[in-house]
């Protein structure tokens, strides 16, 4: 697999570091979980039915588990001695806390100087916010991304997933790979660091070229687009669709299919620039359309004159959805006790593809067994064992 061979040891919690490094495993990476002795938070957070919770087994996917007391002076001695043979440390503690457990950058790096460390963190591991607490919600606000979202009636709207969490995972696994990609060349190691607030911003090319250009602040618009029009939710007989004619090809597309060629010849309607300021009046003439047919009409007839078109799905359409399960967009986890359904690899790769090489570990399951690898020999265990270190 593209990643096997490479070590990672992955000492983060919750959302955005167990993402990132569920993608590194994906790929065959060796993923050494560290948790505390209690576990990974998320074992226990959000819905949980019995058994296992499927939040947990979808983001550590594919990855070992070892338990360890990070305070204790063996679980430093632990970790001291696993860096110096793996590859990739990646953490999302707040910034300064793997400092003062001894466990920072700069102090692992001189054990192992190939190692490529990655942070995780809400603001940054600088500044005059970098020791504030963060969760998506607080980075969805102070990011301005809320500002862009929900209509202009209502109030700014988070996103419904833990968006920043997962943008942050995900370029923490591409500063990672270009950290690895840059260790072939010059034989060293890099530290990496991904903030939550910056990786929402980076998203804003379109929203934020406009504020640059005009000075003004862009208008929450729901579901309508910024500066086209028509675009947006309409409704069908028998339920909503989302219709997305962004250019005038697939405007001029959109009114043939509908027959409504006389709206083209209205001033009002002319240029897109028009259609925007008069949103309102071409939105109604479109829904007077849709209204008339079913989705699977619409569905069938625009996108075969080249209009963007798609239903509005929830959860168990998706799920559903034959292209979704086309493109392996459902997996199941044969866990010890039952099967644990999750999203499938966004990735896909024809000669060396994203695999379920592993079902999410128990706690602590390979504790012993990673010690073991490292050099630790069974009285040690032991005595770790005695002393609560694991």
């Amino acid at each position: 697999m593209p990643l096997s061979g490479i070590k990672v040891l992955d000492m983060t919690r919750v959302v955005s570091g167990p993402f990132c490094s569920m993608l590194l495993a994906d790929f065959g990476a060796d993923v050494i979980k560290v948790e505390s002795l209690d576990g990974d938070p998320s074992r226990v957070t959000g819905i949980v039915a019995e058994g296992e919770n499927p939040y947990f087994v979808n983001l550590n996917r594919n990855k070992r588990s070892i338990t360890v007391n990070l305070k204790s002076r063996g679980g430093k001695s632990i970790i001291r001695r696993v860096v110096k043979s793996v590859d990739i440390l990646v953490e999302n503690f707040r910034p300064g806390v793997m400092e003062r457990l001894g466990l920072g950058y700069a102090k692992l790096a001189e054990i192992n100087p190939r190692l490529i460390y990655a942070a995780v963190s809400g603001f940054g591991k600088t500044g005059p916010y970098c020791r504030r607490p963060a969760f998506d919600f607080i980075a969805q606000a102070v990011s301005g991304f809320m500002s862009l979202n929900g209509s202009a009636d209502m109030e700014p709207l988070r996103a419904g997933i833990p968006i920043s969490d997962t943008i942050a995972g995900l370029y923490a696994a591409f500063g990672i790979l270009a950290a690895l990609r840059n260790r072939e060349i010059s034989g060293r190691g890099e530290e990496v660091h991904v903030a939550m607030v910056d990786s929402l911003i980076s998203m804003f090319t379109f929203a934020s070229g406009a504020f640059f250009a005009t000075g003004q602040l862009p208008p929450r618009t729901g579901n309508d687009h910024m500066v086209v029009a028509p675009y947006g939710v309409y409704h069908a007989a028998d339920g909503p669709l989302a219709i997305a004619p962004s250019t005038e090809k697939t405007w001029r597309n959109l009114c043939r299919v509908l027959q409504i060629g006389e709206v083209m010849k209205e001033p009002r309607f002319a240029t897109n620039e028009r259609r925007c300021r008069n949103r309102a009046a071409i939105n109604r003439i479109v829904q007077g359309r849709i209204g008339r047919h079913t989705r699977a009409y619409w569905i069938e007839v625009l996108n075969r004159e080249g209009v963007p078109c798609g239903p509005i799905n929830n959860l168990k359409e998706v799920f559903d959805d034959p292209q979704v399960r086309h493109q392996e967009m459902l997996l199941i986890s044969e866990q010890p006790t039952e099967k644990v359904k999750m999203p499938g690899f966004a990735v896909k790769m024809t000669k060396n593809p994203a695999r379920l090489r592993r079902p999410s570990p128990q706690l602590g399951q390979h504790t012993r067994e990673i010690l073991i690898e490292t050099g630790f020999d069974e009285k040690e265990i032991a005595k770790f064992r005695e002393e609560k270190v694991i």
